[in-house]
């Protein structure tokens, strides 16, 4: 989850989507990217994105978050993982997301080298309850499956 905040471009699953306000982080804080690399690092008992890539790290500072998921899937596969599918829901109140699940998907499934039909995602809202509700933030969560070669 990260903070909807003034004066940052809105990424999500690496698509740049145009809305009055963007997810505050260390990178570019694209919460739907960084929940994949959690499900995926820690499919494979691989720790999670902030062992791999911690926010104190001057070099991760405002990084592309997909130079983090192209790292995370290195990671995976050079312990003999692969993927098999991803499972993701993003919940948000605002911007609409099921306009640019499409695009999220060609450009996730070029960056981790997959099939596009392994990439599930999904936008949900939070009924205007919590911090979501009142559009504080966002959330994105992640299941995925990987095999061992």
């Amino acid at each position: 989850m990260h903070r909807l905040v003034e004066g940052r471009d809105f990424w999500m699953g690496g698509v740049k989507i145009d809305f009055e306000k963007g997810l505050q982080g260390h990178s570019d804080a694209d919460v739907l990217i960084h929940s994949i690399c959690d499900a995926l690092l820690g499919a494979a008992n691989l720790r999670d994105i902030g062992f791999h890539f911690p926010d104190t790290a001057d070099e991760f500072h405002n990084i592309d978050s997909k130079i983090l998921l192209k790292k995370s899937v290195a990671l995976l596969r050079e312990k003999g993982f692969e993927i098999g599918n991803i499972d993701a829901t993003i919940c948000t109140e605002a911007p609409k997301m099921n306009p640019h699940i499409p695009a999220m998907q060609q450009t996730l499934s070029k960056i981790m080298n997959t099939d596009i039909y392994n990439i599930s995602i999904k936008a949900t809202t939070s009924e205007k309850m919590g911090f979501v509700g009142r559009q504080e933030g966002i959330t994105a969560y992640t299941v995925a499956l990987i095999y061992k070669l």
